[in-house]
C-alpha cells in the first residue's frame, strides 16, 4: 500500500503543467485587424459569427454554417457568397478551431478543412483513456494533457505556428478566441486590451495556444498559463474601466471584466493567469461583444466611423452546437451520482451563464441599432461625404440588424435525435462529422433571422414583418414567408 501511495504521489507531481509562452510587451499591442476605407470597400453588409463549444461536433457545425453562407453566391455575385462580408468571428472551445481557421485564412481556410481536420483524429497525442490509472491520476492532479497534445496537433495540421501577428498581417476579419479566467471567473478574451493589462505582446503568441486554452476542458487538459509582466510596459487603464468602477449603471459583466483587467496589472494579485475552457463562463462567445458595446464611448464602437456610416445590414449569427438535455436519470428515483452529478452541476452552470451572455449581447445590439441611427442622422453632410465617399443614395435610417442563432432545433426531429448522440470529443466518425456539417447548413438555412437578412438584401420588406413577431427585446419567433 505504501508503494502504491508513493507511486500515485509521483504521478500526481508529473501533471502536464504548461509553462507560459507569452512574452513581455515592447511598445504597444496593435488592433487585431487594421480597418481602412480600402479594406472595407462599400461596406454595406456586415456579418458577425459566433461559434459555440462542443468539441469536434461544434467545429463541424460551424463549418456547415460557413458553407451555407458561401452558398449565397447568387445573391452577392461573388464565388464566396456572404463569406466576403464576415468582419467578426468569435469562437469557444471546439468552435474556436473553426473561428481561428477562418479568421486566419479567410474563405480559403475552409477549403479542405473537412479533410485536413474535421475527419481526422485530433486526439492523436492525447492521453484520454478513462481506464488508464496514470491518466486518471494526472487528470485529478491538474490535467491529463498539456501543450504537447492538442496545441501541437493544431499547429501540425492547421495553423503551422502562426501567431496573432500573422493574423493581423493576413486578415481583415476580427477574430476573438474566448477562454475562462479561473481566478476571476470571467471570460478571457485574447485581445489587445487584455494583453495590454498583462504587459504582454499578443502579436507573438501562437494562435494554437489561444485555441488550446479555449478548449482546455477541466481534468482532460491542464490550464494554459500566461505570465503577467507588470512593470515592463507603460500600462494605463482604459477610460471605460475608470468610469465603470463607480458607475451604478455599469453592467455586472462589465464590472467583472474591469476587475479582471485590474487584477492583471496588480502583481500582488496575479503573477500567472490560469485559463480553461471558454464554455465554462460563456459557451457562445457573445459576452465579449456585449461588454465591448456596454463600455463603448462612441455610438459607432466597436466599429470605425467609416464602417458605421457605410453599413446598411448587419447579421450576427450564433452557431449553437449544444445537444438537448438528457432525461435518462429523471425516469427513475435513484441518481445521478458521482461523475453524472458533477457533470449535471457543471452543465447547469455553463448553460445559465451562456443564456445570460447571449441575452445581454442581443439586448446591447438592439440598443446599438437605435444609437447608430441617431448618430448617423446627426452627422453633417460634409462628414458623411468624408466617411462614405459620396452622398449618393445616403439614408441615415437605412440600417437594420438581424441577431439570432442556428441550432439543432432547426432540423427535423429524426436528424436531431441522431445529432444528440454525437459525443463531445475531438475525434468523431466520418459519418458523424458529415451529419453535423449538414445540420449546420440546414439549421442556418432555417434561421428566421438569416432569412429576414436575405430577404432584406433583395429589397423585400419581409424583415419588417419579422420585426413585428418579436417580443420586446426577444428573438424572432418564427420564419415569415412571402
Amino acid at each position: 500500500m505504501k508503494k502504491l501511495i508513493v507511486c500515485l504521489t509521483l504521478l500526481a507531481s508529473c501533471a502536464a503543467w504548461n509553462k507560459p509562452l507569452n512574452e513581455p510587451l515592447d511598445g504597444e499591442n496593435l488592433a487585431l485587424v487594421e480597418v481602412t476605407p480600402e479594406s472595407i470597400g462599400a461596406g454595406e453588409l456586415y456579418v458577425g459569427l459566433a461559434f459555440s463549444g462542443g468539441g469536434m461536433r461544434a467545429s463541424a457545425f460551424a463549418y456547415g454554417m460557413l458553407e451555407e453562407l458561401r452558398a449565397q453566391s447568387a445573391l452577392t455575385g461573388t464565388p464566396d457568397g456572404l463569406l466576403d462580408n464576415v468582419r467578426l468571428v468569435s469562437g469557444v472551445s471546439g468552435g474556436s478551431v473553426t473561428a481561428a481557421q477562418f479568421g486566419l485564412y479567410g474563405p480559403r481556410g475552409i477549403d479542405g478543412y473537412r479533410e485536413n481536420y474535421l475527419i481526422t483524429n485530433a486526439e492523436k497525442y492525447m492521453a484520454n483513456s478513462a481506464l488508464n490509472p496514470v491518466t486518471l491520476v494526472k487528470g485529478l492532479s491538474g490535467g491529463a494533457n498539456g501543450r504537447k497534445t492538442f496545441a501541437r496537433y493544431l499547429d501540425e495540421v492547421l495553423f503551422k505556428g502562426a501567431t496573432f501577428g500573422d493574423l493581423r498581417a493576413r486578415s481583415k476579419i476580427k477574430t476573438w478566441i474566448n477562454a475562462t479566467d479561473m481566478a476571476n471567473n470571467t471570460p478571457f478574451l485574447f485581445s489587445p486590451e487584455t494583453f495590454d493589462a498583462l504587459c504582454s505582446d499578443l502579436s507573438r503568441l501562437p494562435i494554437s495556444e489561444a485555441v488550446a486554452a479555449s478548449a482546455a476542458f477541466p481534468l482532460v487538459f491542464t490550464p494554459v498559463v500566461l505570465q503577467a509582466h507588470q512593470g515592463k510596459c507603460n500600462y494605463k487603464e482604459p477610460d471605460w474601466l475608470t468610469a465603470a468602477r463607480n458607475n451604478p449603471e455599469a453592467t455586472a459583466a462589465m464590472k467583472a471584466q474591469g476587475r479582471a483587467l485590474e487584477s492583471y496589472s496588480n502583481a500582488e494579485q496575479v503573477k500567472f493567469v490560469k485559463l480553461l475552457d471558454g464554455g465554462i463562463t460563456d459557451n457562445f462567445g457573445t459576452t465579449g461583444l456585449a461588454v465591448e458595446r456596454a463600455r463603448a464611448q462612441a455610438a459607432y464602437a466597436p466599429m470605425t466611423p467609416e464602417e458605421a456610416v457605410r453599413m446598411k445590414r448587419m447579421l450576427f449569427l450564433v452557431a449553437n452546437a449544444g445537444v438537448e438535455a438528457d432525461y435518462g436519470w429523471t425516469q427513475k428515483i435513484a441518481g445521478p451520482s458521482g461523475v453524472g452529478l458533477g457533470m449535471s452541476i457543471a452543465t447547469a452552470s455553463m448553460s445559465a451563464a451562456t443564456r445570460s451572455g447571449y441575452d445581454a449581447m442581443r439586448g446591447e445590439l438592439r440598443q446599438w441599432e437605435a444609437e447608430l441611427i441617431e448618430w448617423r442622422c446627426n452627422l453633417a453632410s460634409s462628414e458623411v461625404r468624408r466617411l462614405r465617399g459620396s452622398l449618393d443614395g445616403w439614408d441615415c435610417t437605412d440600417l437594420k440588424m438581424f441577431i439570432g442563432q442556428a441550432s439543432f432545433e432547426g432540423v427535423s426531429p429524426e436528424m436531431r435525435a441522431k445529432l444528440n448522440k454525437v459525443p463531445t470529443r475531438l475525434r468523431l466518425k466520418t459519418d458523424e462529422v458529415d451529419l453535423v456539417i449538414e445540420a449546420g447548413r440546414l439549421a442556418t438555412r432555417a434561421s428566421p433571422e438569416f432569412n429576414g437578412f436575405l430577404a432584406s438584401l433583395e429589397g423585400n420588406d419581409v424583415d419588417a414583418r419579422i420585426q413585428k413577431g418579436i417580443a420586446a427585446g426577444g428573438r424572432r419567433l418564427a420564419p415569415v414567408s412571402n
